[in-house]
């Protein structure tokens, strides 16, 4: 039997013929075909491709050779395909010239270094001949930006600190509090009692910060399983455990990454992890469950409590040290009792909200409505006048509400200058709404110092006041007491 030797061609022979040959086949069949050598020049285009010179604004073709494929041919990926050495192997491309289907391969030395690349034309006008593939494409292109576009609009901030209504003293306090420290970047510790506007605050926080482009995300501790909380931050590593995602899960610090991340409730959060969130807001790291491996972030955060905190501290329900990393720029949120001439207004956007979401006509109260939602005490704040409101706008065709169309649970304050409701009898121990304000006042200035030993500028920081500020309040109560 002869040698391999003997035959007619060597095995590379019949290699070098079949990619002459393939190349020949490509250049009398593909509408045009071009070859760029390593330094991205064009070294020559077949007799089709001159077609689409004119349209390009060449002249000749020595205009056209020898020249950098990206400075003649608008949107050219041949200069992505000589740098990675990896084909694009059905593409389109579309430029001044038209619309073309096209395929880039990189051409390889026998060292397999990449010294060019060619590129073909398949197909002009694919959008008529391919039309299926298309729309199709088309369709899948429009879904994805729709996604996109419904992701981003859930991450942005949903109100603006024009959002918090009020022009009482109290609200506006609050939030030039808000406006000052949107911008820093520093942690925000958002102080008052259920139903009083955190969230909103939050939100609108970050809408006038410098991140407000980036991700707005959220955490109600108090609304996560204990067991699950660690996961929920820090995210899990592939198969951290049996169930586990196959290619893991990232926790909310890594999606709050360059934006804002809300941990409401905070009083709720388990002491044990209180450790590892308080490493993750001074690092500004973390490290997913089941992993080894560290993940830096940049994440701003503003937390929220209804809670005692410094109590909570003083009792060891909470980490001293994880406190005072959050109570860095604490505003305390007031409760609607306190801001009793923002009813109003708050109960025309509210009204105004419901009527929106449910579809029906706006609403408006009358005179003795208000007069009745200003008597009320309010210990679910605008939660709770919100609710009122939506139910009695649902249960009535009227579009003007009245005293009657309201159900108030049993009212005790009354606000100064407005009568009791008929039938209706004040508590015997109800106080002027200044004096019960001054008493609540110190015997938060009392648990303070209690907390922290008698020292009068830590009690301040707890209190979120100035240590002037604590000084004249206690200067004032001295004084009352004297005179008494």
């Amino acid at each position: 039997m002869a040698s391999d030797d003997a035959l007619p061609h060597s095995a590379d022979g019949v290699l070098k013929l079949a990619a002459r040959s393939m190349f020949d086949l490509f250049a009398q069949t593909a509408m045009g075909m071009m070859v760029v050598d390593r330094s991205h020049r064009i070294v020559w285009i077949s007799e089709g491709y001159k077609q689409f010179l004119p349209a390009l604004g060449i002249a000749s073709e020595g205009d056209f050779v020898g020249k950098l494929v990206e400075a003649v041919v608008p949107n050219t990926l041949m200069n992505q395909v000589i740098e990675t050495g990896r084909p694009i192997l059905v593409d389109l491309l579309t430029n001044k010239a038209g619309t073309f289907l096209v395929s880039r391969l990189p051409l390889r030395d026998d060292d397999g270094q990449v010294i060019g690349a060619v590129g073909m034309v398949l197909m002009d006008h694919p959008e008529s001949t391919m039309q299926p593939l298309m729309v199709k494409f088309g369709r899948l292109q429009r879904e994805l930006e729709e996604a996109q576009r419904q992701l981003a609009a859930q991450r942005r901030p949903k109100y603006t600190i024009a959002s918090f209504i009020g022009a009482s003293p109290a609200a506006l306090e609050a939030k030039r509090q808000a406006r000052r420290v949107a911008g820093t970047d520093s942690t925000v510790l958002l102080l008052g009692d259920t139903g009083t506007g955190k969230e909103l605050l939050a939100h609108a926080i970050h809408a006038a910060s410098a991140r407000a482009a980036a991700p707005f995300v959220t955490v109600n501790i108090a609304a996560v399983p204990e067991t699950l909380l660690e996961a929920e931050f820090f995210g899990v590593a592939p198969g951290a455990y049996t169930g586990a995602q196959r290619q893991g899960r990232d926790g909310k610090f890594v999606l709050a990454d360059r934006g804002t991340l809300f941990l409401d409730e905070i009083g709720d959060m388990p002491l044990p992890l209180q450790a590892k969130l308080l490493r993750a807001l001074q690092e500004q790291e973390v490290e997913p469950l089941g992993s080894n491996r560290v993940r830096k972030v940049d994440v701003r955060v503003i937390a929220a409590t209804s809670r005692d905190l410094a109590a909570m501290v003083a009792q060891g329900a909470f980490r001293a040290d994880l406190y005072y990393r959050l109570h860095v720029l604490p505003i305390r949120l007031p409760s609607l009792a306190e801001r009793l001439e923002d009813l109003e207004p708050l109960a025309d956007a509210l009204l105004d909200d419901i009527a929106r979401r449910s579809g029906l006509p706006p609403k408006a109260l009358a005179s003795d409505a208000l007069e009745l939602l200003a008597r009320h005490a309010w210990p679910g704040n605008i939660r709770e006048l919100r609710n009122v409101l939506e139910q009695a706008a649902l249960m009535t065709d009227d579009l003007v509400l009245g005293a009657r169309h309201l159900q108030l649970t049993p009212v005790a304050p009354t606000a100064p200058g407005l009568a009791p409701p008929a039938g209706a009898v004040a508590p015997a121990s109800l106080k002027p709404l200044p004096q019960a304000k001054a008493e609540l006042e110190m015997r938060a200035i009392r648990e303070a110092l209690a907390a922290t030993g008698g020292n009068k500028l830590a009690a301040a920081k707890l209190l979120g006041i100035s240590r002037a500020t604590l000084y004249e309040k206690l200067g004032a109560a001295d004084d009352a007491a004297r005179s008494s």
